[in-house]
């Protein structure tokens, strides 16, 4: 093993979740932890079983991973249990992941006070536990929490703690700055006195964000030979955040040359995983974001703009693709035809750079984002807009048009409900068909109106879904006038799933659009040929 491969934890699922406002539902955490895994990250966190209702059913059925290794969130056994009878121990052993991460406490004033136990019975809880969780064939980490404030307090503690661990045979024993109080000299300084105690093959650190140095604070700790780093993306978390991975990443492997999970191209997809992330959370993507946001390269008149155009990196510490980023000179924008490229490869499409239709796309790519589209969580919709450019889209119909109203009224039984109807016309083959259908909402009844007609004549659109269903506000200052995003995933019984986006000041009309991407998607994928 390479001293300078870095092993990358993405939390995002679990620790993200505890941010103000993020909310994940299953849907969500099958998209994130499905690109985590495509751009390279060692480990991905799925969440907590047994914690809540979407932690257990993201176990009992989670994605497949290729690259990644899926991990279950626990914590030792309780006091006054044997791990073989602690409800939680079992809740991770019964969770379909192979590597488990489990957490402990290591601060002798938490044992003290918060557990109430002896201290020597917090390191048998430990030990115990890991025993018990390796035993059962999993990869075992301990996340030693609050370990940098237990050092400080009682550092041979601390140590008899997480050597306990080691010795127990857990692969990974993770240094967590808890509370994200700790600075950079402090970190450097401690990791390298545990280092005398447990390898630097086998350490890991997980920092929050409380005085603005969780990636400083993690790179100190690699720096002093840990070789894994936990954190999520965009820095998500409680109070202040984690480690932002996106951050961690390029400056590992551009600037420390580090060696990591990622690959030349899987860094080029950084920008990309960033910003899907905040469309799924249905987030604006922080424009100043080191690294991925859309003003890190950017370049506004003047003096800096003459420099930049006689020599990049004068102003750019980084080449901007080399994390899937662009170059923006504010008065006269630079076109993004590396990106456009990358997106092709991601897909599966091979075209030639010199090609003359990728300049229109790129042009029409860029119109649309001006009028709100964003692709970067709407890949089914980027694949469609990219392959009608070239001309491989068939046109499987046509909506001529269509009317939704909803009614709000007491019922016979003295009931408050609420009933939706679409009407539609739609030209199939040359033939106008129209159909009426009532939906939970006026997106579901405009949905089942348009398979009214498709069905049929597309069979194949039967085990298609609806999975989830985000709007957003773009112009919040004009009120009930504003202009809304639609961002509809949808999945068949093929275990796949897609996202597609729509735009108009209209919601239904937005909804519409990703709707008609979305049916197009799925049988243009399975290589249905148009009637």
């Amino acid at each position: 093993m390479s001293d300078k491969r870095v092993y990358l934890f993405d939390s995002t699922l679990r620790d993200g979740a505890q941010t103000q406002g993020v909310d994940f539902g299953v849907a969500d955490k099958i998209a994130i932890a499905r690109a985590l895994d495509r751009i390279g990250i060692d480990y991905v966190e799925g969440g907590w079983p047994g914690a809540n209702p979407t932690d257990d059913a993201f176990f009992a059925d989670p994605p497949v991973l290729e690259n990644a290794k899926f991990t279950a969130f626990g914590m030792t056994r309780r006091p006054g249990r044997s791990a073989e009878n602690d409800p939680g121990l079992a809740d991770m052993l019964n969770a379909k992941a192979g590597t488990i991460c489990m957490v402990g406490k290591t601060w002798d004033y938490h044992v003290d006070v918060a557990l109430g136990i002896e201290r020597q019975e917090n390191i048998h809880m430990i030990a115990e536990s890991i025993e018990y969780l390796k035993a059962a064939g999993r990869e075992t980490m301990f996340d030693a929490e609050h370990f940098f404030d237990g050092y400080k307090a009682n550092p041979e503690y601390a140590i008899d703690c997480i050597t306990a661990a080691y010795k127990a045979g857990a692969r990974w024993i993770v240094l967590c700055d808890t509370n994200g109080g700790t600075l950079p000299d402090e970190v450097e300084r401690i990791v390298g006195a545990v280092i005398q105690h447990v390898p630097g093959h086998s350490l890991g650190i997980h920092c929050h964000n409380d005085t603005d140095n969780a990636v400083a604070n993690s790179l100190a700790a690699v720096r002093a030979g840990a070789r894994q780093v936990q954190g999520t993306l965009n820095g998500l978390g409680e109070r202040c955040g984690n480690a932002n991975l996106v951050s961690l990443i390029p400056s590992l492997m551009l600037k420390m040359d580090y060696e990591t999970g990622l690959d030349a191209d899987g860094l080029t997809q950084l920008t990309h995983i960033s910003h899907l992330l905040d469309e799924r959370l249905n987030r604006i993507p922080a424009r100043n974001a080191p690294y991925v946001g859309e003003s890190a390269f950017a370049h506004k008149g003047g003096l800096h703009v003459s420099a930049v155009e006689k020599d990049p990196s004068t102003y750019e510490h980084i080449d901007p693709a080399l994390v899937g980023n662009v170059r923006n000179i504010l008065v006269s924008d630079q076109s993004g035809r590396s990106n456009i490229l990358a997106r092709f490869r991601e897909i599966g499409l091979e075209i030639d750079a010199k090609n003359p239709k990728i300049p229109r796309l790129l042009d029409e790519v860029k119109r649309r984002e001006f009028d709100g589209y964003a692709y970067d969580g709407a890949e089914a919709s980027f694949e469609l807009l990219a392959r009608r450019a070239l001309g491989e889209v068939p046109e499987f119909f046509q909506l001529a048009s269509f009317r939704v109203f909803d009614e709000r009224r007491w019922n016979a039984r003295g009931e408050l409900i609420t009933l939706s109807e679409a009407t539609v016309k739609v030209d199939v083959g040359g033939d106008r068909h129209m159909a009426v259908a009532e939906g939970n909402g006026p997106v579901n009844a405009l949905d089942n109106a348009i398979r009214k007609v498709l069905l049929p004549v597309y069979p194949q659109l039967a085990d298609m879904r609806l999975v989830d269903y985000k709007v957003r506000i773009l112009t919040p200052n004009a009120g009930t006038e504003a202009v809304t995003r639609v961002m509809i995933e949808s999945g068949d019984d093929s275990g796949e799933d897609w996202t597609t986006v729509g735009v108009s000041p209209n919601v239904i009309d937005a909804s519409y659009n990703a709707l008609n991407d979305s049916i197009t998607f799925k049988l243009f994928r399975h290589g249905i040929t148009a009637v």
